[in-house]
């Protein structure tokens, strides 16, 4: 079973960048799809970010596209994701996730992962 954890969260003023790590327990290769969902208060979880079977194409939420860059460091067991021009919207906190079963339509599905990360906190303040 994979154990995930996450760091990097903090408090930003708006148009910070912070960068997320994710740590995992193991290697994460082919065919572990990994992403990064986030949770602001009284929200539902929401995509943020995908790498499908670890191919490298990344797929990103249209909220946080050309902001937000999603990478890793296979040696390391870590995942990143580099967040610049943070606005108080991007307030949540932040999970990574992984799963070794998705199929592409699926990536953006929360429900449909079985391993997550406890979370971080991101807050972004006006």
């Amino acid at each position: 079973q994979v154990q995930l954890v996450e760091s990097g969260g903090g408090s930003v003023p708006a148009g910070g960048s912070l960068r997320l790590s994710c740590e995992a327990s193991e290697r994460i290769v082919y065919p572990y799809t990994t992403a990064w969902f986030r949770q602001a208060p009284g929200k539902e979880r929401e995509f943020v970010a995908a790498n499908f079977r670890n191919g490298g194409n990344i797929n990103y939420a249209d909220s946080v596209k050309g902001r937000f860059t999603m990478s890793k460091d296979s040696a390391k067991n870590l995942l990143y994701l580099q967040m610049n021009s943070l606005t108080p919207e991007d307030t949540a906190v932040y999970y990574c996730a992984a799963d070794r079963r998705l199929i592409l339509s699926s990536v953006r599905l929360s429900e449909q992962y079985d391993y997550w990360g406890r979370g971080t906190q991101v807050t972004v303040s006006s």
